[in-house]
């Protein structure tokens, strides 16, 4: 995981979560409580009640991102920055200032007169904002978006089968879209990634947003810290059936998950409790990393096969190799002797298949039965074993391709048999 200094704010791995509070001097921005177009009054509230309650970063917007209201030009932004110039001089605290822009031209203007960082939500559809940004050797956030100044986040809209192939477009599910929007375009050594959470395009489910914080570790295969914004979000609100105004709770439980899952920095209006929660989580996230006079020794942060082979395929390294080597154990509760039996014949003619296809000692290694006894042996020669636990439950051990095969077993046999087959592939996709 690189680290990026932001105008002197270090942010990754082995820095406490960063909180970025908002200032919005854009009149049609729809969260009253951080508009302000008076410079003054923009920087009482900025000291009151963003950098006293703790932020590190102030979001400053010249305009509402919202997709019901037109988007302005370069040169009205432009037109609006003397507030958020102003603003920033009059601030008394210490705080780094992000401007948040997707042209080049306002981030020039901005970065050369006191901002620290670029916020962009379009992604880089402005091709040469990541340019200015390495210019000013300044950090810049760049959210996932297609390459279209226009629709931010939408990243559905992208025409993935010209820009990828035809073959991914069609496998492709949201997430993956998000992931590769944030690799198109390229990033700088100084590049935030943001996931886009909220309603960008009318193609966006809250389900999408749900998939894709629940996969939220997938994005440190790209070897940037993480900006999260999911303060009040529609995708959190439902679930605890809230309305905007009492979303609180369930933003700060969901900034706690997200710094345990691999945020870096959180963008919220909730500042303090924010900060609160971000503690919380980074008090109990484990990450392992030692580093010698010229060597670094770093532990993946891998809690799926899927992580592990977004991890791999960022090095890579061949994807398909997570399925030899990341273990999983299923435990199947409530079978019939006679199912057992048949998840056992299923579980030995796996093995079988495999140690037919192996040479020399690993062949021999792997042919032994399937052990309902538990040798433990076996599990460290074979891909797959099944193994009855002391409450008379059933504990399937193996890699995911193992598994897999397994399921497709149970999957061509008789009708009950077939439904845990399918259940089984189910869990493991």
């Amino acid at each position: 995981m690189n680290s990026v200094d932001a105008g002197g704010l270090d942010i990754g791995d082995e820095f406490p979560p960063r909180i970025m509070g908002v200032l919005n001097v854009s009149e049609e921005s729809p969260y009253d409580p951080s508009v302000y177009d008076d410079p003054g009054e923009a920087a009482r509230y900025v000291d009151e009640e963003l950098i006293d309650e703790g932020a590190d970063i102030v979001d400053i917007g010249l305009e509402s991102a919202n997709k019901r209201f037109d988007v302005l030009s370069a040169d009205e932004e432009l037109d609006r920055l003397h507030v958020a110039l102003e603003t920033i001089e009059s601030v008394s605290g210490d705080a780094i200032f992000s401007i948040e822009t997707r042209y080049h031209e306002v981030a020039d203007a901005a970065l050369s007169q006191g901002f620290d960082m670029v916020n962009d939500i379009a992604g880089f559809a402005d091709p040469e904002l990541p340019a200015v940004c390495t210019d000013h050797d300044a950090t810049v956030a760049k959210m996932a978006s297609p390459p279209d100044l226009e629709r931010p986040g939408a990243v559905e809209e992208t025409d993935w089968a010209a820009r990828k192939s035809p073959s991914w477009a069609a496998e492709a599910d949201y997430v993956d879209q998000v992931y590769e929007a944030l690799k198109q375009n390229g990033l700088t050594d100084k590049t935030i990634i943001d996931p886009a959470f909220g309603g960008w395009s009318e193609a966006q489910t809250l389900e999408d947003d749900r998939e894709t914080f629940r996969r939220l570790r997938e994005f440190r295969a790209l070897g940037r810290p993480v900006l999260v914004s999911i303060n009040r979000k529609n995708f959190l609100g439902t679930i605890a059936d809230r309305e905007t105004e009492d979303r609180l709770p369930v933003s700060l439980a969901a900034t706690s998950m997200a710094v345990e899952r691999g945020a870096h920095v959180i963008r919220t209006h909730d500042v303090a409790e924010t900060r609160d929660a971000a503690r919380i989580g980074a008090a109990f996230t484990k990450r392992a990393s030692s580093t010698t006079e010229s060597v670094t020794i770093s532990k993946l942060d891998i809690d799926s096969t899927r992580t592990f082979r977004r991890q791999l395929a960022e090095r890579g390294v061949d994807p398909d190799v997570a399925d030899a080597f990341q273990t999983h154990a299923i435990e199947l509760e409530g079978l019939s002797a006679s199912q057992r039996e048949r998840v056992a014949v299923a579980v030995e003619t796996v093995r079988s298949e495999r140690a037919s296809a192996r040479t020399g000692d690993r062949g021999r290694g792997s042919r032994r039965g399937t052990s309902a006894g538990g040798d433990d042996s076996s599990v460290r020669t074979t891909p797959v074993a099944l193994f009855e636990t002391a409450d008379n439950r059933s504990l399937l051990v193996g890699t995911m391709g193992s598994l897999s095969d397994v399921s497709r077993r149970l999957i061509s046999s008789e009708e009950d048999i077939g439904l845990l087959g399918r259940e089984l592939d189910n869990l493991l996709s």
